[in-house]
């Protein structure tokens, strides 16, 4: 039976497994995966990787999601109101992939991945101290926003949207590190969940390595959230930290160099 498996499948659950615990604690796991399933099935067509990155991913950030909730407490009103715009506006960055060049959008993130790097190192208290904030009508109109401007962005282009939801939840709703992960991960499985009702009409899932990788996401998300949650907020703020120069220096290169 091991001979009928296919030779790319294990490499492929490896990057899973991977990904899926980097996604848990603190997000970027499509910086893992999607890069390596591109290398590692390159005769296949970027829908098919996309679809299949997405598909595989969204076990794991359910899997996060639902054991972050049941260890983790964090406002809930707000981040749903989030998750609903993040997965109506996801589709309308899906659409916009086919009108908009990427290149144009790949500068600015560039900038806005510098500024919250800075905005972090300078306030050293940034995310180590929960302090949430009373939940009204202003904060849930930035919750909306927030899943609007984010949702749009996933859809649209990808790479940091969990970092980004990190750091807006910490600046506009006082959460630390860890509440803000788990805040993170509901309002990423929306996008996720949009996402997927794109790619699975289409056809454009990969089932052979699709659904071990799922497997094997989960896996790792399920260590990943353990080890988040042991390590607390000085772990994920690291984390942090070293995921956002990860992403500035492939931007960065993308931008200059690719």
């Amino acid at each position: 039976m091991l001979e009928l498996v296919p030779p790319e499948l294990w490499w492929l659950v490896a990057i899973a497994f991977i990904a899926g615990l980097v996604d848990a604690a603190v997000g970027g796991g499509g910086l893992v995966q999607l890069p390596g399933l591109f290398t590692v099935l390159p005769q296949h067509t970027p829908a098919m990787l996309f679809g299949t990155n997405k598909f595989s991913s969204m076990f794991g950030t359910a899997a996060a999601a639902w054991r972050y909730a049941r260890n983790v407490r964090f406002p809930w009103k707000p981040v749903l109101f989030a998750a609903g715009t993040a997965f109506v506006f996801s589709f309308a960055g899906a659409t916009a992939v086919s009108l908009l060049p990427k290149d144009a959008v790949r500068p600015l993130v560039l900038v806005l991945l510098i500024a919250m790097l800075g905005y972090t190192l300078w306030k050293k208290d940034f995310g180590a101290l929960h302090r949430p904030r009373e939940i009204g009508r202003k904060e849930l109109w930035t919750a909306l926003a927030i899943g609007a401007a984010i949702g749009f962005y996933d859809g649209f282009f990808g790479p940091g949207t969990g970092s980004f939801l990190i750091f807006l939840f910490v600046r506009f709703f006082g959460l630390d590190f860890l509440r803000a992960s788990a805040a993170s991960k509901v309002v990423n499985l929306a996008t996720n969940v949009a996402a997927i009702s794109f790619f699975v009409p289409t056809g454009n899932i990969l089932w052979l390595f699709a659904l071990p990788m799922a497997a094997a996401n989960i896996t790792g998300s399920v260590v990943g959230t353990r080890l988040a949650l042991r390590g607390g907020t000085p772990f994920i703020r690291k984390l942090f930290v070293g995921l956002v120069v990860v992403l500035i220096a492939r931007m960065g290169w993308d931008t200059f160099a690719g």
